[in-house]
């Protein structure tokens, strides 16, 4: 069966943060670029597995602020997976983790439901934007990369397929659920602080505060001032990494982090824990658990067979 060469989208309606994402931008962080990329990996490529796409094909991030679209042109299939969105489409409202197709006249609309902060909508067909240095990821300072999506715009998917034997849900992973404690290796300028403040991080919970977004996430709860004189030199910095200012407030940096910081970092979320950490909301609480360096490395690869196990039967569904 032929199909159009192109589906055309409209945008009726875009929340703060919604964006093209693609896997990220490695590899130039010793050149001040930030990797970018989606802030939860694990719902991104599933929403690119369950409709067939390569692991890293761009997606549209959608933040709590949501997304409308409306279909102009052509026909393409979709798949929507992340948090505990709501997708309304053509008459039906469902949640998110789930496959259909998206039609000339129809509308497209994905709203915040009980949980979660971040969601992907993935085509079968390639999204025409802007690529920076390689990639579509999209900076959201800058605005490097892909772009951020605003009301009046239109999206252009490129070669769309209509894959209805996709159709249907998603299951969403245990992995892909908020996270409320996470591991960390504490340092490694954990010498800045004093024991009872170690303690204190490690023992007390922290709740996220409305200062969230996606370079990072400021911490609400006991503070952590340093007790030294901050007078490190600025270093290189990962996604991950507690950062503490003076003013003894913690920082968890995300996925658009800066690539050096002169701040001390008290601890280092192992990164597994990251992208279900960032589907909790401002308010949810959050508590912390030390780990050695070596444990943190068996959980990173405990958690990539997950994703692996996970990801076979999503992208060879049906």
């Amino acid at each position: 069966m032929p199909r159009m060469s192109e589906a055309v989208l409209a945008i009726n309606f875009a929340g703060p943060h919604v964006a093209v994402q693609d896997r990220g931008r490695y590899g130039l962080m010793r050149y001040g670029v930030p990797a970018s990329g989606p802030m939860d990996r694990i719902s991104f490529a599933a929403a690119n597995a369950a409709i067939g796409n390569p692991a890293g094909q761009p997606a549209i991030e959608v933040s709590m602020g949501g997304l409308v679209l409306d279909c102009m042109s052509g026909e393409v299939t979709f798949a929507v997976a992340g948090g505990g969105f709501i997708v309304e489409h053509a008459g039906d409202k469902r949640g998110a983790w789930m496959v259909a197709t998206l039609r000339a006249g129809e509308r497209l609309a994905i709203r915040p439901g009980h949980w979660g902060s971040w969601t992907y909508l993935a085509f079968a067909g390639h999204i025409e934007a802007k690529t920076w240095l390689g990639s579509m990821s999209t900076h959201s300072l800058s605005g490097f990369g892909g772009g951020r999506l605003a009301a009046g715009q239109t999206i252009t998917i490129a070669d769309p397929d209509v894959r209805n034997d996709r159709h249907g849900p998603i299951t969403c992973p245990v992995i892909a659920r908020p996270r409320a404690e996470l591991r960390v290796v504490v340092g490694p300028q954990d010498r800045f602080f004093s024991k009872e403040t170690l303690t204190n991080f490690l023992s007390s919970p922290f709740r996220l505060s409305d200062a969230y977004d996606r370079m990072g996430v400021r911490l609400q709860g006991p503070s952590l001032a340093p007790s030294v004189a901050l007078d490190m030199p600025s270093e290189a910095i990962v996604r991950g990494s507690v950062q503490v200012a003076g003013d003894g407030v913690p920082t968890i940096l995300l996925a658009d982090h800066q690539t050096t910081g002169g701040y001390p970092k008290i601890a280092t979320v192992v990164d597994s824990d990251l992208d279900a950490f960032v589907q909790l909301r401002p308010r949810d609480h959050v508590g912390f658990l030390a780990v050695t360096p070596q444990q943190a490395i068996e959980h990173i690869r405990l958690r990539a067979s997950t994703m692996s196990r996970y990801l076979a039967p999503v992208r060879d569904r049906p």
